[in-house]
């Protein structure tokens, strides 16, 4: 077991029972007054035969099982107690904590008599409870992926962990910055790269020999030993950070590809600058969001927990009991699951494609342009009962990750705005039924593409004039669901976090402002749930350098905007910060509880419109930030909680964070050369090889709408209710809470932020075909089977989500680098159907504008 107040490793089972262990060194007393012989003993059996049901994964959690029933011996009844009536305050309105735990803490609480026990078995379900609050957690996804003890004696940041991360860095962010402009993108993720980290370093550990040298007396050898769990994470966070596609090259695509902007200054000097500080810019903000989103128990981050679960699947040993009938290691499971996906995904991926756009509604009438606009996957709303049997698609909202409530609330949240979009659609609303119903294109009022140069002089500023005489933009019904939800969901999100968080939130500000004043205090001592105290045995890394990273970012950034013909302030991206800040906690913690990132580009843009009125290169600079804020240091933030869980020491992690990041900086550029110099017709809806640049296209469209036309122009002439949407959703906050508080045993599970995300996922070109199968998945693995097979859950079912994401990314590079880079094509019914009808075009409307006329206001100024 592991000492609680310096981490050390002690082995229960050899001392002396007649011992009594002193709580002020963290090691285990054993409580002679609770009358019970054999607690460990009788804890198990109660366990085996299902009797505390909700606990059954206990069995086959590995060493941090005997952890357990040990700590057992060390709580008294009382003690007990008072652990248990703070985790019921604490995770009374927690979404991910499990109710039937909750409602068993309340009976215990209430007492003997109402727990319906004898004595015996009722101190014992009280000690277990109590031993998961004090010693681990009550998440049976966390207790799969996280252990209690730590070995603080394991090599970390070793010479080959850092060369492994290198290497991969630049291979991964290579990739998926070519691969972030297809659609839908396919990334190498974290599952991926570990799968490749794993070989290399076992075969690193077989050929290094074990030569090194001492620094700062401590020795680093070229093989300190077996290739283990900690350095594997560190090179996996290394990738994870440096290997993920840059946001600010499509920016650059857009400046610089003729069908956009087409601007020639922008060169290599701008984009360094402007991709090193863009790209750094999460550290600073991460040193304070950690005190919300990494420290708390609460906020478990869904989303990363198979990144942990195959770290453990291919490094540490499991036990060979049979769950609920399956006996089969967690590697065997993951390998068989990624060799079938690999073999597999050559059908939906190449051979058979119309089983991935599986709009089979439309192949009924390919020329039914209804038909096309409910139910098509292409141009339509997706409306259809099973619309892939491609895991690339279906795991577009990560269902085996992600809890279930929370893709319930986004994807019921979709279906209602696709009805709604469907009844404003039929009544022409402000024109739209002359539009495609949901396209991220801007259209001028003659249903064609809108045409930049029409309205814009050569610094890409607006000619009043040519507007005039041209056309005001619009856009499609389903980018102006996109934002009104998101509109309301910002004001809305801010006030709801504020009420339903508060106490953890002024907690952690407090807790900022003791460390800028005292540079020697430790977050850690604000802090007491089991994992951090492990962690507090390692140096923290001061608030003071990441506000340093902040500064450095924010003065790369504002050279290379005033060195370069961008028309933008300084202290237009310094607002941007500061109101993006303010809603960037709030963010955050709903990140880290439901695997859902709200992003603040759309707000930036709007804030930026009216900063710097119908200026493009501004908006989009404005927005970039607006982005980054929330974006990276989100992500940032996230690899501080997978290190956090990882039992990574806290400078280990940012030094390797920091060099992946200035790797990817550079790779990331080379990248974009690559592509835009390699690939033919980039960015265009006939691409080969789907390469249609869906965020760039949305970009371009909201730069047009928000940066040339501006805000003023679009909220007083053509789109008036967007206006309202900010009001709305900061009236709304306070009663959606106290509503949703006051009947909590029907709205638990209901959030109305996750409703309104929802709403807004009709953005860059997709809709319900890319959610309904997740959500399916979500049903069957994330609520039936963890409910009624917690045990099987437990072990396998982060395993297959990781093995199935694997064998995807591995099949599309295959099928990308041996036959699509060579232009080898197979035309087939299979592979033509999908785009053979209306719904492939794209471009059908319900109405047709009449030859020589024109639709919307008849004055636009």
């Amino acid at each position: 077991m592991t000492n609680e107040k310096d981490g050390t490793v002690v082995d229960v089972h050899d001392r002396d029972a007649s011992n009594e262990f002193s709580k002020e060194t963290g090691e285990v007393i054993i409580l002679q007054e609770i009358d019970i012989p054999n607690i460990r003993e009788k804890a198990i059996d109660r366990l085996k035969h299902g009797i505390n049901k909700d606990l059954d994964d206990l069995l086959d959690i590995g060493p941090a099982t005997n952890f357990i029933f040990d700590m057992m011996s060390t709580l008294s009844e009382n003690e007990a107690m008072e652990v248990l009536r703070e985790a019921v305050e604490y995770h009374e309105d927690d979404y991910n904590f499990p109710a039937h735990t909750l409602e068993k803490m309340h009976l215990l609480l209430a007492g003997e008599e109402e727990y319906g026990m004898d004595h015996e078995s009722y101190v014992l379900d009280l000690l277990l409870e109590a031993t998961l609050m004090k010693f681990h957690s009550p998440y049976p996804e966390v207790r799969a992926i996280c252990d209690p003890m730590d070995d603080v004696n394991l090599p970390v940041e070793t010479i080959r962990a850092y060369v492994l991360g290198i290497l991969w860095v630049a291979i991964g962010s290579f990739i998926n910055e070519l691969f972030s402009f297809r659609q839908p993108s396919l990334t190498i993720r974290a599952p991926a790269i570990q799968i490749l980290l794993y070989p290399c370093g076992k075969l690193l550990e077989k050929i290094l020999p074990d030569k090194g040298f001492t620094l700062f007396g401590k020795r680093h050898s070229l093989n300190p030993g077996p290739w283990n769990n900690k350095e594997q994470m560190l090179a996996t966070l290394m990738v994870n950070v440096g290997s993920q596609s840059s946001n600010f090259m499509s920016y650059v695509v857009v400046m610089k590809l003729g069908m956009f902007f087409d601007q020639k200054w922008v060169s290599f000097g701008f984009i360094f600058l402007m991709n090193f500080s863009t790209q750094f810019f999460g550290f600073g903000l991460a040193g304070l969001l950690r005190r919300w989103v990494v420290y708390p128990p609460k906020a478990i981050w869904p989303s990363l927990l198979p990144t942990l679960m195959l770290n453990r699947t291919l490094l540490l040993p499991e036990s060979k009991r049979s769950i609920n009938g399956w006996k089969i290691t967690r590697y065997k499971f993951f390998f068989i699951c990624l060799s079938a996906m690999l073999v597999y995904y050559w059908f939906p991926g190449f051979i058979f494609t119309a089983i991935s756009t599986f709009n089979w509604p439309t192949w009924i009438a390919p020329q039914n342009k209804v038909l096309a606009i409910i139910a098509g996957s292409s141009l339509g709303l997706g409306f259809n009962p099973w619309t892939t049997f491609d895991w690339g698609v279906i795991n577009y909202s990560a269902p085996l990750a992600v809890p279930w409530f929370s893709t319930a609330n986004r994807y019921f949240g979709m279906l209602v705005g696709g009805l709604i979009m469907i009844a404003l659609y039929w009544k022409n609303y402000k024109w739209m039924g002359y539009l495609p119903i949901n396209s991220t294109g801007t259209f001028n009022n003659k249903g064609t593409a809108f045409n930049a140069s029409a309205i814009v002089n050569d610094n890409l500023t607006l000619n009043l004039e040519k507007y005039k005489n041209y056309s005001p933009p619009f856009i499609s019904l389903g980018y102006l669901l996109t934002y009104g939800s998101e509109f309301v969901m910002f004001t809305l999100s801010f006030v709801y976090i504020c009420l339903s968080e508060w106490s953890q939130i002024k907690d952690a500000m407090r807790g900022f402002w003791t460390n800028i004043r005292y540079r020697n205090h430790s977050n850690f001592e604000n802090n007491h749930d089991p994992i951090t105290k492990l962690m507090s045995k390692y140096p923290e890394v001061p608030d003071w350098w990441y506000l340093c990273l902040l500064i450095l970012s924010l003065v790369f950034g504002i050279i290379a905007c005033q060195a370069f013909p961008t028309n933008t302030p300084a202290w237009s991206i310094i607002v941007i910060i500061i109101v993006c800040i303010v809603l960037m906690i709030p963010s955050a913690i709903i990140y880290s509880v439901t695997g859902f990132e709200l992003g603040f580009n759309d707000i930036a843009i709007v804030i930026a419109g009216y900063m710097v009125p119908e200026h493009a290169i501004a908006n989009m600079i404005c927005r970039v930030y607006g982005w980054n804020v929330d974006a990276q240091a989100e992500s940032f933030v996230g690899d501080q909680k997978l290190g956090h869980y990882a039992k990574i020491p806290p400078r280990a992690l940012l030094r390797c964070q920091l060099l992946a990041t200035i790797i990817q900086t550079f790779v990331t550029i080379g990248a974009l050369e690559v592509l835009l110099n390699s690939f033919p017709d980039l960015c265009s809806y006939s691409q080969p090889n789907k390469f249609f640049c869906a965020f760039p296209h949305s970009l371009f469209t909201a730069t047009l709408v928000w940066g040339v036309v501006g805000p003023s122009r679009v909220f007083n002439t053509l789109y008036p209710m967007l206006k309202w949407a900010f009001l709305i959703g900061a009236l709304a906050g306070a009663p959606c809470y106290y509503i949703r508080r006051y009947f909590i045993k029907y709205l638990k599970n209901f959030n109305p932020i996750l409703f309104l995300a929802g709403m807004g996922r009709f953005q860059s070109g997709y809709n319900l075909s890319y959610f309904t199968p997740g959500l399916e998945f979500s049903f069957v693995f994330m609520y039936y089977i963890r409910r009624r097979y917690l045990p099987w859950w437990t072990k396998y079912n982060y395993v297959l989500t990781s093995a199935l994401a694997t064998g995807v990314a591995f099949g599309a590079i295959l099928i990308f680098v041996s036959l699509q880079l060579t232009s080898v094509q197979l035309h087939w019914w299979g592979t033509t159907v999908s785009s053979a009808g209306i719904d492939g075009a794209r471009s059908a409307t319900l109405f047709e504008v009449p030859e020589g006329e024109y639709f919307g206001p008849r004055t636009w100024e």
